[in-house]
């Protein structure tokens, strides 16, 4: 039998290829490393509980599992956002669900504005704000039953006992609707972790640039797909977009091929690159006890 090498597969076929690599890499996480969110987010809640109580920090396993998130973040990026956040594949599921429904309906989905988009992109910060003003004042456990990532997880876990979590539940019930008028509605607009993963100071040679000198004029087709909606910084530039989720679909959808990492003939959404991200990713989380 023939061999199919990868460079006689056509553009389309390869972008197929990346796209059900990423949907089978963002199920196995779901399937099996689900709570991955939950504990790092933990990890920020204890630690400014115990600033604000004064007591000591300690390497609990919500600690280190922040600590190895954020490093992991620094060096590739937000591939976690990207891969493996079971809330974060929630979304792209709803979302693509939302929009098969319309196409096959015959009928343009209802979609959140673009200048919408851009003042809901700083929710984010004021909900991280409010959660670590909480819990530095110690008062954050009153709160319970209003988080919808909690009954997001208790549900995931097969616990629908759900009578204390009513607030929680109709947030996140309205999430879901969110992420049909929007892709990646929570990560891009709710989510307390990803402000903190775009706070973070992300080494610039696997974060994505394009060469401008080269693109079509007029072409915006990377911003167009991109779930946050961001430009891509020029080569040469120190820049790093903090709201990038390492998706790959700019570096699939350039007509030019433009798109690529800090590290020149990196592409980024190499086969190989994307497994070896992914594997690491679960090593570390695994060595990690989650």
């Amino acid at each position: 039998m023939k061999k199919i090498e990868l460079h006689s597969v056509s553009k389309k076929q390869l972008k197929q290829i990346h796209t059900w690599l990423r949907a089978a890499i963002q199920l196995l996480y779901f399937i099996f490393i689900p709570s991955v969110y939950t504990a790092a987010f933990a990890g920020v809640k204890y630690i400014f509980t115990q600033i604000g109580a004064g007591g000591r920090i300690e390497f609990t396993s919500f600690v280190t599992v922040l600590i190895l998130i954020c490093l992991y973040t620094i060096l590739f990026g937000r591939f976690f956002c990207g891969f493996a956040c079971a809330f974060g594949t929630l979304g792209d599921a709803v979302h693509a669900l939302y929009r098969y429904i319309f196409k096959k309906i015959k009928k343009k989905p209802l979609l959140i504005s673009d200048e919408w988009a851009n003042w809901l992109g700083k929710l984010k910060y004021v909900v991280l704000t409010a959660i670590v003003l909480m819990c530095f004042a110690g008062v954050y456990g009153k709160a319970k039953g209003t988080s919808p990532w909690d009954v997001f997880s208790m549900i995931r876990a097969g616990n629908f006992k759900l009578g204390g979590y009513i607030v929680g539940l109709l947030i996140l019930i309205l999430i879901l609707v969110g992420m049909c008028l929007e892709e990646r509605f929570f990560c891009r607009n709710l989510c307390p972790m990803g402000a903190v993963f775009s706070l973070l100071p992300v080494l610039p040679f696997f974060a994505l640039h394009r060469d401008r000198e080269n693109c079509i004029k007029g072409c915006s087709a990377c911003t167009k797909k991109c779930p946050s909606g961001i430009g891509l910084p020029k080569d040469g530039s120190p820049r790093v977009e903090g709201d990038c989720f390492q998706c790959q679909k700019c570096i699939d959808t350039c007509p030019k091929g433009n798109v690529h990492t800090g590290i020149r003939g990196l592409k980024g959404n190499e086969i190989w690159f994307t497994l070896f991200r992914g594997i690491l990713l679960a090593a570390i989380l695994i060595w990690a006890g989650v």
